[in-house]
């Protein structure tokens, strides 16, 4: 198991940090705990990237966004992503019917990319530029 930050061992740049994402979650997931352990930059980077990726509405909304990782996070087989995009894309109104059918886009699309590059599958449909 791996190691986590806890808050009492929480200093400086690492505090500072966790207090920002204990302002957005009302904790501190454990994501960003083992970050924390390794590197107080790399831990402040990544939540910077979060904020800015995922903590603006921009042409998606959150949910939206939190279908995507838990998409993601679904083909890359990760246990806890899985577990936490679900949650927060459950939290931001993804309702269970809309979680059980990204998991069957997943898998169908899955299914097909896996059939298209190994029958090498000429390209005959581009998106248009602009």
């Amino acid at each position: 198991m791996g190691q986590v930050m806890t808050d009492e061992a929480a200093t400086g740049k690492v505090k500072e940090v966790f207090d920002d994402i204990r302002g957005h979650f009302g904790m501190v997931p454990n994501f960003f705990r083992a970050l924390a352990v390794h590197d107080a930059d790399w831990l402040e980077l990544n939540w910077y990237r979060w904020k800015q990726i995922m903590g603006q509405e921009k042409a998606m909304d959150r949910k939206t966004k939190e279908l995507i990782a838990l998409a993601v996070s679904t083909v890359n087989d990760c246990a806890y992503c899985k577990a936490a995009h679900e949650a927060m894309a459950r939290q931001m109104g993804a309702s269970k019917e809309e979680v059980t059918e990204m998991r069957e886009v997943v898998e169908l699309f899955a299914s097909f990319n896996s059939i298209a590059d190994s029958l090498d599958i000429p390209i005959d449909v581009k998106p248009e530029e602009g």
